[in-house]
């Protein structure tokens, strides 16, 4: 089992920037990879960045490409998500997601094994 804890949401104007946080623990961090997905009200979880279990290789959705970085730190047993020039659309419950594989996070969600619990992001115009 492998347990996700996001933190580093809240209520920003657009324009402005937010570090997402996700703490793992349980089994061993550093062979899953690990990415970010959101869920806006009414509508589906998506894909938002992924990354592989060593960090050298990462993936981004088009929405949020050139604005958003995703990094990890395995001594931590953390992934962040570095999010800037927010926009109003980039509201949602942000979800933290482990999978148990060598590639970069897939962007499908059956492909998951593990999710936190969210953490909501607000961003006004």
């Amino acid at each position: 089992q492998v347990q996700l804890v996001e933190s580093g949401g809240g209520l920003v104007q657009a324009g402005a920037s937010l570090r997402l946080s996700c703490a793992a623990s349980g089994r061993t961090f550093s062979v899953y990879a690990m990415g970010w997905f959101r869920q806006a009200p009414g509508k589906e979880r998506e894909f938002v960045a992924g990354i592989n279990w060593s960090g050298g290789n990462t993936d981004y959705a088009d929405s949020v490409q050139g604005r958003f970085t995703i990094s990890r730190d395995n001594a931590k047993n953390t992934v962040y998500l570095q999010m800037n020039s927010l926009k109003p659309e980039d509201t949602a419950v942000y979800y933290c997601a482990a999978a148990y594989t060598i590639r970069v996070l897939a962007r499908t969600r059956s492909d998951v094994d593990y999710w936190g619990q969210g953490t909501q992001v607000t961003v006004s115009s």
